[in-house]
This record gives structure tokens, sequence and C-alpha cells, in this order.
């Protein structure tokens, strides 16, 4: 009975010891690949990174700017022909518009009636000149000839006067007073014509001084002439640069008034507004080429070159900076604005594609060597 007890056990061992022996199963290869290309995947990742940070930095507060120039009028009118469309393209000098120019005219025409007659006038102080001065020329000719009565008066007193003394009385004493007093009327009138030739002096002076008076208002006139068909010209308003027509406040039959934005013209030279992190600045530097992409153009890479950096971060240029010297001060990272500028192969291609405004991403090259441009 023991005997077969123990070949029972030994017949159970021997059957459990090469299940116990038996080798571990392999995982499964598929799950191994997988987990080769996840481990791959997250090294290229993290190297694609690493590479990106130490190579580019980029921004999406970026913006395409240009140049937009609102056109006003210079004077007050009505408007009475519009020459212009919406995102019509006009060049400088164009007409845009024509205001009604009966106002000025009436103006121009007064001042010209103005000089008119004061040209008339000027003609008439020449003449008044002229004459003042032929009087002044004959009493002239009366100074003379009195200054010779004078000599001759004052020659024939003396004569009496030796002919008439107390040894000797050749002539009466009537006689004697009569010549002294014919002395006396040649002086008295030559006095007189010198006083008239003094006043004919001063009326030539006078006439000379309304003369040039009248010359000065011609000429003021003449001033008031030009600014006057100057605002007449300004009745028609025209494109000061070339570019595309936007927003068009305008129409015929408007009063408008001087100042009054009537459209805006965009020109096409375009440029990329990009506000970095001063964080991201220190290995940024103008010429540098930027990779650019713009929302509105997918899968469109456009290139371009940083141009300049801002003279003072964009906070600065708030309507209200904020005030720092404050016991709750938090630092925030401030935005830089950076000009870049696109190359003239895309500009010109994407003509009219891009316009200010246009949301882009911007990505500077700081690993390549900057190109002065």
């Amino acid at each position: 009975m023991s005997n077969q007890a123990e070949q029972k056990v030994l017949g159970a061992a021997s059957q459990a010891t090469p299940q116990a022996a038996a080798p571990a199963k392999k995982p499964n290869r598929r799950v191994l690949v997988v987990a080769g290309l996840i481990a791959v995947a997250a090294i290229a990742a993290g190297g694609r990174m690493w590479y990106r940070s130490a190579h580019f930095v980029e921004t999406e507060n970026a913006y395409v700017a240009g140049h937009v120039h609102p056109v006003s009028s210079r004077i007050a009118g009505t408007v009475t022909k519009v020459l212009i469309d919406d995102n019509q393209y006009v060049k400088a000098g164009d007409v845009i518009a024509e205001l009604d120019p009966f106002d000025q005219h009436v103006k121009v025409e007064q001042i010209r009636a103005q000089i008119a007659s004061a040209e008339t006038q000027v003609l008439q102080a020449d003449a008044q000149v002229a004459q003042v001065k032929a009087q002044a020329s004959a009493t002239a000719a009366q100074v003379k000839q009195a200054e010779a009565l004078l000599v001759r008066a004052k020659q024939d007193a003396d004569r009496y006067g030796q002919l008439y003394t107390s040894q000797m009385k050749a002539v009466s004493k009537a006689e004697l007073d009569a010549a002294n007093a014919g002395r006396a009327s040649a002086a008295a009138d030559l006095a007189a014509r010198k006083d008239s030739v003094t006043a004919a002096k001063a009326q030539i002076g006078a006439a000379a001084s309304a003369r040039d008076v009248l010359k000065a208002q011609i000429d003021v006139l003449k001033v008031q002439l030009k600014d006057a068909e100057q605002q007449l010209a300004y009745n028609r308003i025209v494109a000061p640069v070339s570019g595309r027509v936007g927003k068009r406040n305008l129409e015929v039959g408007q009063r408008v008034s001087p100042g009054q934005q009537l459209t805006a013209l965009v020109q096409d030279n375009v440029w990329v507004t990009a506000n970095f992190k001063e964080t991201q600045l220190a290995e940024m530097h103008i010429g540098q080429p930027v990779h650019i992409s713009v929302d509105a153009l997918p899968g469109k890479e456009i290139t371009g070159h940083v141009d300049s950096f801002s003279p003072a971060s964009g906070n600065q240029f708030a309507l209200l900076p904020a005030d720092n010297a404050t016991g709750n001060f938090t630092k925030i990272v401030q935005r830089v604005p950076v000009k870049i500028t696109l190359d003239a192969a895309d500009q010109k291609a994407l003509a009219g594609r891009l316009v200010p405004g246009m949301s882009v991403i911007a990505e500077v090259a700081i690993g390549e060597a900057s190109q002065v441009h």
C-alpha cells in the first residue's frame, strides 16, 4: 500500500516538473514597434523644438501695415461731382471730386475790381504829383524874380538914403519913405515866395506818399487775389498720392467743411509690424531674414528682412501708459514693435492682395547671417 502511494507521488512530481520549467511568453512585436515609433517621434519633436528655439523666434502678434492717406477738403463747399468709386486705383494729381466754385469766383472778381480801382487812383496820384511839381517849379521861378526885385528895391532905398541926409536933401522925404517901403515889400514878397516853394515841396511829398500807399494796397490786393485764386483751385479735390480708394464718405450735394475726411488712399507698398516679446530681441539684428505666413493666404510663404526696431515699447505709445511707480507692481513682459520689410518680388506678386490690417505670423531666422539692405 505504501509502495503504491509512493509511486503516485513520484508520478505527480514527474508531471509537475516539466510544467514549472516551461519558458516565459515573448512580448508582442507590434507593441514594441509602436512604442519605438512613439519614442522616435518624441525625440524628433523635442529635437525640432530645441532646434527652432535656438535658431528661430516667432510671434503671432503681427500685422500688415502701410501708408493710409486721409483726403479732406481745404475749404467749405457743396460737392457737385464725385469722380471716384470704392476700391478704385487713382494716380497722384487725379481729381477726386469738385465743389461748387461760385463763392470763390465772386471773391476773385471782387478783388480784381479793387485792384483796377486802386491802379486808377495811382494814375491820378501820379498826375497830381506831376501837377504839384510843376507848381513848385513855377514858384521857384517866382522866388528868383522876387530876389531880383528885392535887390533892386535895396539899391533904390540905398540911393535915396544917400540923397536925403541932414546936409543934403536932393530928394524928398516921401520918396525916401517910398523906397524903404518898396524894399520891405520886396523882402516880404520873397519870403512868401519861398514859403510857397516849401509848401509845394510838402505837397509833392504828400502826393508821392499817397501814391506809395495806393501801390502798397495794390500789392496787398494782389496777394489776396492769389489766395482767392488758390481757394478757387481748392474746389478741385485731387489725390495727394497714388493708391486705392478706401472708406469713401463722399456724395453729390454733400456739404463739406475744411479738414473733413472724405476718403482715404492706401498705397501698394506695405510692410509688417511684428510685436515681439522683449525676451526675444537678444539675438535679433537688422537684416536677418524673416519668414511670413499670412492668415488670408494659407500655404503662401513670404520672405522679408528685419528693417528696424521701435524706439520704445508699445506700452509707451499707449494713450494711458502704465505707471510702474506703485506698490502693487507686477512685472509683465513688454512687446516691442519691429518693422519687417518684404522682398520686392513677393510685394510685387501680391500687390493688391496684402492690405494693411491683415494678421500674419512672423518668424525670424536668428541663426542666419544678417543681410543689410
